[in-house]
């Protein structure tokens, strides 16, 4: 027997959809992993010069930009989105099934908790995070040096979608928990 006959190909192996979700639910997780992307390209945007509103004296004032700065910014939102896009693994075969190509364990099933325990403390957490900085959020955005005006509204409107990323996980991370628990 082959190589190629016990594996499936990579590029479909990788994308496919877990037995037993539904579109809707593959439509979550991509939600999910979408609510970081207006707040990365914010954050990326300040890194390269674009004015952020914020008055002189603060860190994120455009003065500072491009700068060393510009450094974390750019990492915060690449390992934000990363993270975000781990939702995918709730509805994908790579979260089942570790790929083939990752040494020593490819081709391993994942124990459902090694997925639902991190998803699902995330998911508490970011709720909590997100909720309690939406609530404070005008109190925040009046400082001496926050934004005003329309970069006060780009900016809310950037983190806004931040607040569905705890739901939509979680939503995501009961629906990985039943499937995984009825497969066994």
């Amino acid at each position: 027997m082959t190589a190629t006959a016990t594996r499936p190909p990579l590029h479909t192996a990788a994308t496919a959809p877990a037995a037993g979700v539904s579109r809707p639910l593959r439509w979550i997780a991509k939600g999910a992993a979408l609510t970081l992307l207006p707040s990365g390209l914010w954050r990326i945007g300040i890194a390269f010069g674009i004015p952020s509103g914020f008055k002189a004296g603060d860190l994120l004032h455009a003065d500072n930009f491009p700068g060393p700065t510009s450094f974390y910014l750019i990492g915060l939102s690449i390992f934000a989105e990363c993270v975000g896009l781990l939702s995918l693994g709730l509805v994908q075969r790579w979260g089942e099934v570790m790929p083939y190509w990752v040494p020593l364990l490819g081709g391993r099933r994942i124990p459902p908790l090694a997925a639902v325990l991190p998803a699902a403390l995330g998911a508490a957490a970011v709720t909590l995070i997100t909720v309690d900085g939406a609530l404070r959020w005008d109190g925040a955005m009046a400082g001496p040096t926050a934004p005003t005006g329309a970069a006060y509204w780009v900016m809310t409107a950037a983190y806004a979608p931040l607040v569905l990323w705890g739901p939509l996980l979680a939503i995501v991370t009961v629906a990985y928990w039943r499937r995984r628990r009825t497969q066994r």
